[in-house]
């Protein structure tokens, strides 16, 4: 079932008991429903911080990694291909840099 089907589920459903329990207990049916919204809500960002804190993480260790096999692949090109092996390194970590930040 979907978010918006579940919430128009409760939704009726407190419409349905607002009109059972009467006009005095409108106050704690309609508390009740929007700390119900509210909850859901919080749930939400919390899962969408986590999903954006993951991406943040898989970003980091791909930088890193990528840096760090680096170091050798510079000694390698620096000793048998001179400047354009160090340029194309470079180039290579801007690449997964850049595509790390994208994805």
């Amino acid at each position: 079932m979907t978010d918006d089907a579940v919430v128009k589920d409760e939704l009726q459903s407190a419409i349905q008991a607002r009109r059972e329990l009467g006009e005095e207990m409108e106050p704690a049916v309609i508390d009740a429903f929007v700390e119900r919204i509210e909850r859901r809500l919080a749930d939400r960002a919390d899962d969408s911080e986590r999903a954006l804190q993951r991406k943040r993480n898989h970003q980091k260790e791909m930088v890193l990694g990528a840096m760090g096999i680096s170091v050798p692949l510079f000694a390698f090109a620096a000793v048998f291909t001179g400047l354009p092996g160090i340029l194309a390194v470079c180039v290579v970590l801007v690449v997964i840099a850049l595509v790390t930040s994208r994805g």
